[in-house]
């Protein structure tokens, strides 16, 4: 009974299975740059994106291609499946969850069709940055994950 009163151990996970790369390595300087804020990146094996995170969904694009959640503390954070993959209008992305949704760490977010997208043309390099909240360094280097992994 007094587990409900229990606090949740602060923790991020890897948000999709595939290989762990630094965000530097990222082809797109608003990411490599670090312009929206640090964090890391993955390269997908899989096809489904968990929250890195628990909190919040503060938004969930009508595209599914990026969700932002913020914790109860107030960490920001933002994942962004592929580069430039709004063009796409939605096409590949099933949002999984909806604007206000509560989600906890490894919760499954949005689904996405990894081959019809990369036919297209498109990165599907996923990344997590946190814009605000969140002042630590990533120095998480380079290595295969699995959706739900702890990070951090």
């Amino acid at each position: 009974m007094l587990n409900f009163f229990k606090k949740e151990e602060f923790k991020i996970v890897a948000p999709v299975d595939g290989t762990l790369i630094p965000l530097a390595d990222v082809p797109d300087e608003v990411f490599s740059q670090k312009i929206m804020g640090d964090g890391f990146a993955v390269t997908p094996e899989g096809t489904t994106v968990v929250a890195p995170l628990s909190g919040t969904a503060t938004s969930v694009f009508p595209t599914g291609h990026a969700v932002g959640i913020q914790t109860k503390d107030g960490i920001e954070c933002i994942v962004h499946i592929g580069l430039d993959t709004v063009e796409l209008n939605g096409e590949g992305f099933t949002p999984l969850i909806k604007q206000g949704d509560k989600v906890k760490a490894g919760d499954p977010i949005v689904r996405f069709d990894r081959d019809a997208i990369a036919q297209k043309g498109y990165n599907l390099v996923t990344m997590v940055v946190f814009p605000s909240g969140y002042e630590k360094e990533f120095d998480l280097g380079e290595r295969s994950v699995t959706a739900g992994e702890r990070l951090v």
